[in-house]
This record gives C-alpha cells, sequence and structure tokens, in this order.
C-alpha cells in the first residue's frame, strides 16, 4: 500500500485498494497549458480525453461511483519535469487533493524537448468543490 493510498484511505474512511487509482500519468499530453480537473460524467470524460490524448481509446472510469481529478502542468522546456497525485483528503468544505511538482537539477543534462507533464486519478465520487493544493 502505498503513502498516497494510506492518505485517501484515512482521509476518506475507505478501504485503500478501492480508493485512488492512476488513470494516466505522464510527460506528453496534448493538453498543453497548466490546469487541474475535476470530471464527474462520461461527457466530460469523453471531452477532456479527446483534448489531452484523442489518438488513444480513453480509459474506463464508472462515474456513479469515482469522478476523475488531474493536474497538467502544461508546456516545459525540457525533459525531466514531473507532476504526481500524492493523496486527496476529505475537508468540511471540499476534497482537498494534493500534488507534487518535480523539475531537473539546475546542473542536470536533459533533453532539449518540450515536455507536458500530467497525472490523473480516479477517487471516490464526492459531491461538493474540489480544491488542488501543491505540496513542496
Amino acid at each position: 500500500m502505498t503513502a498516497a493510498a494510506v492518505l485517501v484511505s484515512v482521509a476518506l474512511g475507505t478501504q485503500a485498494a478501492d480508493l485512488m487509482r492512476t488513470i494516466d500519468k505522464g510527460t506528453h499530453s496534448s493538453v498543453d497549458d497548466a490546469r487541474t480537473v475535476t470530471v464527474r460524467s462520461a461527457d466530460a470524460w469523453a471531452k477532456l480525453w479527446r483534448a489531452h490524448a484523442a489518438d488513444k481509446a480513453p480509459p474506463a472510469v464508472d462515474f456513479s461511483k469515482e469522478m476523475v481529478v488531474g493536474v497538467f502542468l502544461g508546456s516545459r522546456p525540457t525533459a525531466g519535469y514531473t507532476v504526481e497525485i500524492i493523496g486527496a483528503q476529505a475537508e468540511p468544505d471540499a476534497l482537498v487533493v494534493r500534488y507534487r511538482v518535480g523539475s531537473p537539477d539546475r546542473d542536470m543534462m536533459t533533453a532539449q524537448v518540450i515536455t507536458t507533464p500530467y497525472h490523473l486519478v480516479a477517487v471516490p465520487r464526492r459531491a461538493g468543490e474540489v480544491s488542488f493544493e501543491k505540496i513542496p
């Protein structure tokens, strides 16, 4: 069980294995602007997926039980940038999704290629606001 799964499990009060699952993660998305997303319907999922990876079939999501949250970092000038959703915590007014951003060290040699890091996860469906918090 990962630390992120434990955080989500404790926060939402359910079994960790059924909580947060990665839908897609990588460094090349067609979404080239920085944004966070919350998707609660199949129609919204299809629209986001077309913008993100139109050449691939969208992964299955049961929107009666789950919703998708995600972070897109937008365009970055080199390789070495990453984003990872590390957990989600239910608070009185919102679900808070916490994520971490990685970047290459100053003296690190990196490929000179534009990247667009992203991470999309499914979490248990929840009504109300979803907020995102970047963790240092």
